[in-house]
């Protein structure tokens, strides 16, 4: 049996060794990673817009984003309303920003037929969608009256807005999610995966 040397190995050599097992992930790594990430979320949305579908009817206000049309639950995608329980500030007091944000859906309904384009559902089981009454985009008006901020999409429209003082900017006011956190609410969103994915759906949906 052959008899190998013994070398020994130095303190500084194993700090070595020990930093080269942990070298951080470099610039080329990155973008790989990135990439990998980019490709399955454009093949996501490839499979998932064979699957896109109509859902139309006589629409029910939930709150100031979501709906329900024959039993089906509908979320806007896109925007942010405030909580139906929410509450904000303006001039000097309190009021039900939550409930009049679903008054203000419920007027840009007005008794019309609504017609949402929808690609998948949420955690909550709600189907994300455009919705429109009549020619008028249900998640670009709500935005653009100030009774829902931008989430992933239409930030032009809140800027617009928020520098007109319209809705909610009216006054002062925590943003939906913010309010939800404080609360220990689960957030509507389903993480940045999600948040990417939802954004190149929307980007498709105006393709």
């Amino acid at each position: 049996m052959p008899v190998f040397p013994f070398r020994k190995v130095t303190s500084g050599q194993r700090r070595i060794a020990g930093r080269e097992k942990l070298r951080p992930l470099g610039l080329r790594d990155f973008t790989l990673t990135a990439g990998m990430f980019l490709i399955l979320g454009a093949l996501a949305v490839h499979f998932e817009g064979r699957a896109a579908h109509e859902i139309g009817g006589n629409a029910r206000v939930a709150d100031g984003d979501s709906l329900e049309i024959a039993g089906q639950r509908i979320r806007l995608i896109g925007i942010d309303a405030p909580e139906l329980d929410q509450v904000c500030h303006k001039d000097g007091s309190d009021y039900a920003c939550g409930r009049q944000a679903r008054a203000a859906l419920s007027e840009l309904i007005a008794a019309r037929t609504v017609a949402c384009s929808t690609r998948r559902k949420d955690r909550y089981g709600r189907y994300l969608s455009t919705c429109a009454a009549g020619d008028r985009n249900l998640n670009l008006a709500m935005v653009e009256m100030g009774w829902a901020v931008a989430s992933g999409d239409y930030h032009e429209a809140e800027s617009r807005a928020r520098a007109a003082g319209r809705g909610i900017w009216a006054g002062e006011f925590d943003r939906p999610g913010d309010w939800r956190a404080r609360r220990g609410m689960i957030g509507d969103d389903g993480g940045l995966f999600d948040a990417v994915l939802d954004r190149l759906r929307l980007l498709l949906d105006r393709s």
